[in-house]
Order: C-alpha cells, then structure tokens, then sequence
C-alpha cells in the first residue's frame, strides 16, 4: 500500500521533470523564466550608438519646429492644398493596391506555376528599386512615348505624366509590394483546409474566397494596406519624376517639404512634423505586430 493510500495521509505534490513547467496559480499555464544578464560592453556601446543615431534626428526635428507659428503655418494655402492631396493620393494608391494586390497575393500563395519565384521577386522589386528609377521606368512605360503610354495617348486621349493620376499610379507602384507581402504571409499562414472544404461543399473557388477566405485574412489585409498608404503618403522619388510638381495638381507633402526647405526653412520642419505624426500613428496602429515583446 503506497503512502497516499494510508489513511490520514494525502500525497505531496507532484515534481515535474521539466524546469519551468510548474503551473501558474490560476491560468494552469507554464511560468515563463525570465532570465536577465547584463549586455557585455562591447554590444552596449555600438547598441547604445545606433539608438542614438535613429533618435536624435527626430529630436532635432521637435527641438527645432516652430510651436507658436505651426497654426499659421499648416493652415496655409500651400500646405492645406498639398496636405488634401497627399491624403486623396494615398488613399487612392491604397483603393487600387488593394484591387489588384490581394488577388496576386493570393495567386502567389495560393496557385502552383512554373517561375512563381520569378514573379514574387519581380512584385518585391519596387521595394528595393530605388523611387527615381521606378519613375524613369513610368515615364518609359506609361509616358506620351512609352510602350504603352503612347496608344492611350493616340487612341483615348489619355496621358497619365504631370497629372493627378499619375501621382497615384507612382504611388500605387512604390506602395503594393507592402501589400502583396502582407497579404501573401497571412495567406500562408491561414488554413487552406476552409477554403477546399467550402469548394467540396459546392461553393465556386471565388465564393470561398469571398466568404472563407477574405474573413480570414482581413487582419493581414488591413495591416498591409496601412503600410501601403503611409509608404505611398512619403512617396518623393517616383512622384516628382513621373508627375513633376505643380502646386494643386502633383504636389504632395515630400514635395512640399523639399520645395520649403529652400526657402521656407519653417514650413518645412512643420511639414515633417505632420508626416512625422502619421508615422507614429501607423506605428501606433500596427503595435500587435511590431511594438508588443515576444
């Protein structure tokens, strides 16, 4: 008869045989051991370095800014006109990566092809692409005398460079790819086992994509086309080579920021501020992905 079994007496607690493993007092879940030691001092000073290096930009730029005129400042003419389009070009650039990137992430996710990486390297190439040249290679395919610019000029009338359009088709271009690699991951990541069940149950591959799969990935969705329009709201290289800048019609935020700087030294740290801003907010807004400790 085993010491439990004896009357009187009740058995100890149980040892476990892995480190770490004893429950928590009310959730049942196994205590994380948090160890902590000192960083060595030749990876503090670099460490401590960079840190430096990244932040004291931005702290230049809000000891610098002029806080008693930024109301004047912002409220100009110049400004409200560059800031409305900022805004209505990157939500636009957003509408259209969002039209055409989630249907090519989910090709690339989903469909088995011959040259498939080829195509995934060609979609993140803009990512790498430095922004004048992808507004060179616009201008070369969508221009008055591009490949194809020229039959939508000569056969619809239609040219895209130097106009408002064009801002957003050089922002949508620079922008996608932040989109397409959002949605890609999350499409992996989620089960495809949903999608063939709804096919097996008689729904069109579209309807279970609509219905099962769109759900599903709306997170991931959501998230890239947060990145997608604060990269196509700082979009400068593309957008001043293929659509110039005009005041009122291609003049965006970073042109505004770039033309102020040579002679408006104010208007342009408050310009920056205000982008700033959105970058924090889209930092704020993705801080479940980025911000929160493993």
């Amino acid at each position: 008869m085993t010491p439990s079994d004896e009357p009187g007496k009740t058995a100890g607690p149980r040892k476990t045989d892995e480190p770490g493993a004893a429950a928590g007092p009310r959730t049942g879940r196994p205590r994380r051991r948090r160890v902590r030691a000192g960083a060595p001092l030749p990876l503090l000073v670099p460490a401590v370095l960079g840190l430096v290096f990244l932040v004291l930009p931005l702290l230049a730029l809000l000891i610098r800014a002029p806080w008693r005129g930024m109301p004047s400042l912002l409220t100009s003419t110049e400004v409200w006109q560059a800031l409305q389009l900022s805004l209505l070009c990157a939500t636009a650039a957003t509408a259209v990566s969002l039209v055409v990137g989630v249907p090519l992430a989910w090709l690339l996710a989903r469909v088995e092809f011959p040259g498939r990486g080829l195509v995934r390297a060609l979609v993140t190439l803009p990512l790498v692409l430095p922004p004048v040249v992808g507004g060179v290679a616009l201008l070369m395919a969508l221009g008055r005398n591009g490949v194809v610019g020229r039959f939508l000029d000569s056969w619809f009338g239609v040219t895209l460079p130097f106009t408002t359009p064009g801002v957003i088709l050089a922002e949508a271009f620079v922008a996608m790819p932040f989109l397409v690699i959002s949605v890609e991951g999350t499409l992996r990541a989620a089960d495809p086992r949903y999608e063939e069940a709804a096919t097996t149950l008689g729904a069109s591959r579209f309807t279970a994509f609509r219905r099962v799969t769109l759900p599903l990935i709306a997170p991931g969705i959501a998230a890239g086309a947060v990145l997608a329009w604060a990269r196509a709201l700082g979009e400068f290289g593309a957008t001043i080579t293929f659509a110039g800048n005009f005041p009122g019609r291609t003049q965006t935020m970073p042109l505004a920021v770039y033309l102020a700087l040579q002679n408006d030294p104010e208007s342009a740290i408050a310009l920056s501020l205000v982008l700033l801003a959105v970058s924090i907010a889209v930092l704020a807004g993705l801080r479940d992905r980025w911000m929160t400790a493993s």
